[in-house]
């Protein structure tokens, strides 16, 4: 079944969401990119979950809303939408800035969450653990560096890199610096307040990772009571993408565990 893509005009804004599948629902936020090479693991994930996945206030084209200054204030819009969407139970996956945006969404208000999972998620800062810089870097690098597997990077460069997408990718980063560069990729508060998750958490990381390296999933892991590292090997900054049958099968086994439960 085809996504079904509309749009929801919400705190003084408008964004884009496509919705497929069925059963339990599963909120997906994903992280920067500007592509549809997520689309083979929506679909997988539609074949067990009521998948939902907003395009980002002030990505895709949209103008930036007055109020979106920092992280946490898309964190609070998604708990807004939440509400207005109706959902409850919700698996709620987040990668990279997604992440960081699950993350800080969780440590407010968890009521309609069923599940947690944080993949290669941005938020936190480790001295003396090397990242890499994503604005100090062209574009091709900036994918190329996402992949453990060469060829994949190569593939999405030809992928992302076209012109139709220029505008919405120059769009998107604009917004990415206004809300993520001071400090650059992280909230030194957001760790004080990780301990206040309580709900089933799934930490899932690639073990090639050159963006955030595992040490990060292993702090991420030590911060939020009760959560489950899972690291995926010979993968790098993006699961969904470049091992997408073992993420959706990681997911939906801890989604169906808290099912159970």
């Amino acid at each position: 079944m085809s996504p079904v893509e509309s749009f929801v005009d919400l705190d003084d804004c408008r964004i884009k969401i496509l919705r497929a599948g069925q059963g339990a629902p599963l909120v997906f936020l994903r992280g920067t990119d500007a592509s549809d090479d997520w689309r083979p693991c929506l679909d997988e994930l539609a074949r067990r979950f009521d998948v939902i996945v907003p395009e980002h206030p002030g990505f895709g084209g949209q103008p930036k809303p007055k109020w979106l200054d920092r992280i946490a204030d898309y964190a609070n819009f998604y708990l807004d939408l939440f509400d207005h969407l109706g959902l409850t139970g919700v698996h709620l996956v987040g990668q990279g800035m997604g992440g960081w945006i699950a993350a800080e969404l969780a440590t407010r208000d968890t009521r309609r969450i069923a599940s947690l999972t944080l993949v290669d998620a941005q938020g936190l800062w480790l001295d003396g653990v090397p990242t890499l810089d994503t604005f100090l870097c062209t574009e091709e690098k900036a994918i190329t560096d996402q992949f453990h597997d060469a060829k994949l990077g190569e593939a999405e460069i030809a992928r992302r890199l076209v012109p139709e997408s220029e505008d919405i990718r120059l769009n998107n980063q604009v917004v990415i610096a206004q809300t993520t560069w001071q400090p650059r990729g992280y909230d030194p508060h957001l760790r004080k307040w990780l301990h206040r998750i309580d709900v089933p958490t799934l930490i899932v990381w690639g073990a090639e990772d050159r963006l955030l390296p595992q040490a990060y999933a292993r702090e991420w892991g030590r911060l939020i009571p009760g959560s489950k590292v899972e690291i995926i090997a010979a993968c790098g900054h993006m699961p969904p993408i470049e091992k997408t049958t073992e993420f959706v099968n990681l997911v939906s086994a801890f989604a169906a565990e808290r099912a159970v439960a």
